[in-house]
Parts: C-alpha cells; sequence; structure tokens
C-alpha cells in the first residue's frame, strides 16, 4: 500500500477533517468541565483516522451508524460542526433537535443513524439497514462501528450470522482501542486478534492500523466494493487508540504514560502532516490558514449553540412514536 497512491489534495483534505475533529473535541471536553456540556461525554481524540479514511471512500447516499463516542461521525457524513455543537448543548437546533445529547446524535437527512448508548445495540441495526436496502434494490452500504467491548455481547455475533447468511451489504467496523472502558482486552477473553471472530461465521476479516489513514482507506474500500457487488459483509478491526479516558469521567489510570506516550508517538493528524511537508505541498502559511479556518470553524460552532433555544417542553410528546406507511403490504 503507497500512501502516494492519493492525491495532494486529498492529502489536504484529510489534514483538516481530521484537524477539525481533533480541535472540536478538544473544545467539547473543554465546554464540558465549564457544564455547558452536561450527561456523559466520550470523546474522540485519537481515532480519528478510523472515521477520515471512511469518508474519503463512502458515496452520499451510504449509510453510517455507531456507539455512543460519536460526536465525529455524523461531521463525516455531512452534519454540521454548528448542529453536532448544539446537541452537544441541549438545543433545538442540534441534529436530534437537543433531546439525544452526546450519546444520541442522529440525522436521517445525511444518513447517519446513531449514536446508541446500549453497549452493542447498534450492531443489529447497522445489519437491519443493510436489510432494507438489500430488499429495496438499490447499491447503498452502511457502515456500522463498534469499541472492543461491544463484540461480547451476543448481538454482535447474531448480527454476524445474518449478514453472512443474507449476503448484506454493511461493513462492521471494531474501533479497537484496546480498553472496554477500563478493562483491557487482554483480560476479557483469549481472542485478542478481534477480527478472527468473524472466521467463525466464514465472514471475510481483517485487522488493520487504524491510526494510519491510508490503511483505514485502502480497507474500506476493498469492503465497500465487495458489499455494493452483492457479495456480502465484511468484519474489520481498526487498531486504535483514545488518548483521552472512556469519559470525561475516567482519569485512565488503568494505563500507563509510557504507552500514551508510545501511541501519541502515532498520531495519525501528524503522520498525514508530516506527509504534506515532506512532499512541500503546503507552506507554513498555507498551514497556518489550514489550522485558523478550523479554529473559526469550532469557535463558530460554540457560538451557535450558546445562543440557540433550547427545546419548548411540548417537544416531550414530538417524535416519540413515528407515522409510516407500508406499501409492500398485500392485502
Amino acid at each position: 500500500m503507497g500512501k502516494l497512491k492519493f492525491s495532494k489534495d486529498q492529502y489536504l483534505k484529510w489534514y483538516e477533517e481530521m484537524l477539525l475533529y481533533r480541535k472540536f473535541e478538544e473544545k467539547a471536553g473543554q465546554l464540558y468541565i465549564q457544564q455547558k456540556i452536561r450527561g456523559f461525554c466520550h470523546l474522540y481524540i485519537g481515532q480519528e483516522a478510523l472515521v477520515a479514511g471512511a469518508a474519503s471512500v463512502l458515496l452520499k447516499d451510504d449509510n453510517m451508524i455507531t456507539a455512543y463516542r460519536d460526536h465525529v461521525h455524523p461531521m463525516a457524513k455531512g452534519v454540521t460542526p454548528r448542529a453536532v455543537m448544539a446537541e452537544l448543548f441541549a438545543k433545538s437546533t442540534g441534529c436530534s433537535k437537543g433531546k439525544g445529547g452526546s450519546m444520541h446524535m442522529f440525522s436521517k437527512e445525511h444518513r447517519f443513524f446513531g449514536g446508541h448508548g446500549i453497549v452493542g445495540g447498534q450492531i443489529p441495526l447497522g445489519a437491519g439497514i443493510a436489510f432494507a436496502d438489500k430488499f429495496l434494490g438499490n447499491d447503498n452500504v452502511t457502515l456500522c462501528y463498534m469499541g472492543d467491548g461491544a463484540v461480547r455481547q451476543g448481538a454482535f455475533h447474531e448480527a454476524l450470522n445474518m449478514a453472512m447468511t443474507w449476503k448484506l451489504p454493511v461493513v462492521f467496523i471494531i474501533e479497537n482501542n484496546n480498553y472496554a472502558m477500563g478493562t483491557s482486552v487482554e483480560r476479557t477473553s483469549n481472542i485478542t486478534d478481534l477480527y478472527k471472530l468473524g472466521h467463525a461465521y466464514e465472514m471475510p476479516s481483517s485487522a488493520m492500523d487504524g491510526m494510519t489513514v491510508e490503511d483505514v482507506h485502502f480497507a474500506i474500500e476493498e469492503a465497500v466494493l465487495r458489499a455494493r457487488k452483492g457479495d456480502g459483509p465484511t468484519l474489520l478491526e481498526m487498531k486504535t487508540y483514545r488518548y483521552r479516558g472512556h469519559s470525561m469521567s475516567d482519569p485512565a489510570k488503568y494505563r500507563t504514560k509510557e504507552e500514551v506516550e508510545e501511541y501519541k508517538a502515532q498520531d495519525p493528524i501528524q503522520k498525514v502532516l508530516k506527509t504534506i511537508i515532506e512532499n512541500k505541498w503546503a507552506s507554513d502559511e498555507e498551514l497556518e490558514t489550514i489550522n485558523n479556518r478550523v479554529k473559526d470553524v469550532v469557535e463558530d460552532s460554540v457560538t451557535f449553540a450558546e445562543e440557540s433555544p433550547y427545546p419548548e417542553a411540548s417537544e416531550l410528546y414530538t417524535d416519540v412514536y413515528a407515522e409510516a406507511d407500508y406499501p409492500y403490504i398485500v392485502d
């Protein structure tokens, strides 16, 4: 996999996207400490390549679903930083109308289906979305993200079995950041190469470096092409690392400073920046322009969120049930 199979424009796009994700999450962490964001808050700092590498593959109508570490994924699907930040503030202008908060981002328009607080709860839903697309006869593909802890749920195995049996167009992505909350993978299973769990269902499965955006892109591209052709699902184990604790309330004392520093040396943003600099694709002034542009976008999202109204009390009774017709039911 040659890293320079991608253009200057792609590297600059990856750099700006991942920098936006990083700075947005850093700001969210600051705002949480200031109690402007309440409830739970799980940051994606360190894992940006998993989403940026996928975004450069997906088409507009492809679907994405994930767990509760979900601030970055919707932005990759086109949800504005304003709408994500407003949701963190529980404001009516948020992508879930202020009702979901940090763990339940959602956008039907952008085909982002959550944000799910129940561990592993999104996995069968991801298979279900893919089933719907296959039933409707389109060529959309669903990316279903999950943490390494979620693979211990029975729903994971049930979903993989059904997806493989029905050859569903879904890519299951394990964001293996080594720790399910505070418990290492090694302490929860004798199978530490999590991609091997897919072999029980004869599902194409592999692991890759999730700290390198090019490797993520190639892996997602291969899996998505397989799904579009009708050849069924893929299980990908993306080996990554979160630089912060499991959530804002986690001091992460179960990790050594040496371990954290080792992974910080593999920072996916710095890898892309190094490639840009080595190839002289941007001057210091141009990079500073990108940095300032990202800073402005993040600050604008905060201002928008702060100035937006809270939902009306009547909103408690809306979006509880959905009206739908069933054109495929024949009397």
